[in-house]
């Protein structure tokens, strides 16, 4: 009977622990969806269209040099011209991987982005985070290959495009709107962990370069408008959009 009551207990305390993570995105996420249903979403349903247009056309002969021309991005070109695509680059999908990846990331995290931050804010953290990762790629090679920050000669010629340092941007700035440390804390340490000992190579790296962009807009953010400790799990309140 004492192993079953410990059993509940840490179960209960597990319950607890859970709703205190995920409670108010959960309810924010889940007030939007039952309101206003698809309409809640429509930069995401949008974003997903975008990338498989992109998909199909740029795996047509007759589309491949459009779809590089205008969402192509490689740190050897000039500065304004990735400036320009680098907004187009996030829903281009990399060729070296599914396109199903892609798009399932874009509909999970752009979409509780969406539903929390409104579609405004979650635009600005996905291009803070993308353009982030575009300017290490060049700053990385002018450092270097003898630096664990820099990156070979050879990466600026490295096509780079696709949404996952706009995901995990956004997820790290979700996860601080709504206090959810452990889970922010956790998706910092996978793309760590992934640079250290599965992808030390311009994609992951330029992971960690989004995280630290998103990371300086929440201080700023936190700085500019702090929340007072009674407030801290009004977090709702902060989800509604503006």
């Amino acid at each position: 009977m004492s192993v079953a009551r410990a059993g509940r207990r840490d179960i209960a305390v597990l319950r607890r622990a859970a709703r205190a993570e995920w409670g108010p995105l959960l309810r924010t996420v889940r007030s939007e969806l039952v309101s206003a249903r698809l309409r809640a979403i429509p930069v995401t349903l949008a974003a997903v269209c975008l990338t498989l247009v992109f998909q199909f056309v740029q795996n047509q002969a007759w589309g491949y040099h459009a779809i590089q021309d205008i969402g192509s991005v490689q740190a050897y070109e000039h500065l304004w011209i990735a400036l320009l695509r680098t907004p187009l680059s996030l829903f281009v999908p990399a060729l070296d991987l599914p396109v199903w990846g892609a798009l399932a990331q874009i509909l999970v995290v752009f979409g509780i982005a969406e539903t929390c931050l409104g579609w405004r804010k979650t635009l600005l953290v996905a291009y803070v985070a993308t353009l982030a990762g575009t300017m290490y790629a060049r700053i990385g090679i002018w450092i270097g290959p003898q630096s664990p920050l820099g990156l070979p000669d050879s990466d600026k010629y490295v096509i780079d495009t696709g949404p996952s340092a706009a995901v995990v941007g956004l997820a790290v700035f979700v996860c601080w709107r709504y206090r959810a440390w452990l889970t922010g804390s956790l998706v910092v340490l996978s793309m760590v962990f992934e640079v250290l000992f599965i992808k030390n190579n311009l994609a992951g790296k330029e992971h960690l370069a989004a995280i630290l962009g998103v990371l300086v807009v929440c201080g700023l953010w936190e700085a500019w408008r702090p929340v007072k400790p009674r407030d801290a799990q009004r977090v709702s309140g902060w989800g509604r959009r503006r």
